[in-house]
């Protein structure tokens, strides 16, 4: 009896060696959560467009999406925004340009639900999310500068003679965002619920 009992006790330490030996190389195979980069640089496209239209466009009224027709490069007919059908028309082009941004608000935060419901339990420290946010704001900056002040020319940051200054600082401002979005998430760690904190 003593022996049987012996056998059984370490039956039964082989078997939990056994499944801890499983469990850790499955925690090892899954490894970090699903990256937030994508979300994050969608999302800050987005939100850096809502900066762009609600401050400059509206509560500083510097430019509207259409205000340098006339002068722009590819001959659209002039609509100044102080005229009646003119600020008609940079209306509803400044809403097709809030439309855009509020799309990519949605796309940013469907793609973020979507890795953090496959992240089983392993969620990123803030600051990856907020520095590709930071670094898709800069994007948006920096293509939205060139297509529209330089290539298209439809509008400027601040029309006047100062127009090219101000447009450079723009895309300036949109290179100091895309670095320091990038340092920001680079080496961002990361929570898992069945593990201690591991680094990215």
């Amino acid at each position: 009896m003593h022996d049987e009992a012996q056998a059984r006790v370490l039956a039964v330490r082989r078997r939990e060696e056994h499944d801890h030996v499983r469990s850790d190389a499955r925690v090892r195979t899954v490894g970090a959560p699903p990256s937030l980069r994508l979300p994050g640089l969608v999302l800050g496209v987005g939100l850096g467009g809502f900066v762009d239209g609600i401050l400059l466009h509206q509560i500083l009224q510097w430019h509207h999406m259409l205000t340098s027709t006339g002068s722009d490069n590819v001959g659209i007919p002039t609509y100044p925004a102080d005229t009646v059908h003119g600020l008609r028309m940079n209306t509803v082009w400044d809403g097709v340009f809030h439309t855009f941004t509020w799309v990519m608000v949605l796309l940013g935060l469907a793609l973020l639900y979507s890795r953090i419901q496959h992240s089983r339990g392993r969620v990123w420290a803030s600051r990856a999310l907020w520095g590709w946010v930071l670094a898709g704001w800069g994007v948006f900056n920096l293509v939205e500068g060139i297509v529209d002040h330089h290539i298209l020319g439809i509008h400027h940051v601040r029309s006047g003679p100062n127009e090219l200054a101000w447009d450079l600082g723009f895309l300036a401002l949109g290179a100091v965002l895309v670095v320091a979005g990038y340092l920001l998430q680079r080496g961002a760690t990361y929570t898992d619920a069945t593990r201690d904190r591991g680094e990215a």
